[in-house]
């Protein structure tokens, strides 16, 4: 799997580290979660935050094939635990196509599964 290295400003003070690789998850500020491609045969190709004070850019500098996972580590011990967050798929013209954004309570979270017509999280 390729290796995703990404820095991550959310709340101004978290940062994100995205590696291909699974580790133990735990959630919140100053902890884990991992991002699992669970399709059939989408890519991700854009990761998307707001914290309430507008949309990121793309966190993602390689695209996530099926099957892949992608961690990320926040280290800020404060921030806005809810976010919501919104992925780019590779369309058919290579074109991204967005999702609707969805909330995401990252305190709480600790896996988030991006399957084919869903997004879902533990």
């Amino acid at each position: 799997m390729k290796s995703i290295i990404q820095k991550l400003a959310v709340a101004g003070a978290i940062c994100v580290g995205l590696l291909a690789s699974q580790a133990m998850a735990q959630s919140g500020a100053s902890g884990l979660f991992t991002l699992h491609n669970v399709t059939e045969g989408n890519v991700v190709v854009g990761f998307y935050t707001n914290d309430g004070s507008g949309w990121s850019t793309n966190w993602l500098s390689e695209a996530m094939a099926p099957g892949e996972m992608a961690q990320a580590e926040f280290f800020a011990e404060t921030g806005a635990c809810e976010q919501a967050f919104q992925v780019g798929w590779l369309g058919a013209d290579g074109s991204e196509v967005m999702d609707d954004p969805i909330a995401i309570d990252i305190c709480e979270a600790s896996e988030v599964y991006l399957a084919d017509n869903e997004i879902y999280f533990e």
